[in-house]
């Protein structure tokens, strides 16, 4: 089951650790480097970041060692696994995005991509709704 585990792992209520502190924690957590083998994404507006390990890991196991940290109880931070969905919202697209440029960028490999079955545009909000074939593609 662990080899379908999702690569990324989502970080709650993260307010009182800054963006170089969670990186950081998660190095001193896994073993692994920034960039080199995990990216993190800060969504700041949601009080959320998305770890997405690149090398291969054991990431159920990695949850529960972030459960079990010192510092990670201490932020008061919780950490999961992301779910798998076929769909992702894109936003603050530029106005003249097509639905057959976003269907090239996410089927591209080089973007985490995979099989786009669907793309449904909204121009009124500079979104767009991208469904995948399957959950694979919308790392």
């Amino acid at each position: 089951d662990s080899a379908e585990a999702s690569p990324s792992v989502v970080f709650e209520n993260i307010e009182a650790c800054s963006p170089n502190c969670l990186q950081m924690l998660l190095e001193n957590i896994s073993g692994l480097t920034r960039d080199a083998d995990f990216t993190v994404e800060v969504i700041p507006k949601i009080n959320v970041a998305v770890a997405t390990f690149i090398k291969s890991i054991d990431t159920k196991e990695f949850v529960e060692k972030c459960l079990q940290d010192k510092r990670v109880r201490e932020f008061k931070m919780t950490a999961r696994l992301l779910e798998s969905t076929q769909t992702i919202k894109a936003e603050n697209l530029p106005d003249s995005i097509s639905s057959d440029y976003l269907t090239v960028y996410f089927e591209s490999a080089r973007n985490g991509g995979g099989p786009v079955s669907d793309v449904q545009l909204f121009p009124e909000e500079n979104s767009a709704i991208i469904t995948f074939c399957d959950h694979k593609g919308n790392t």
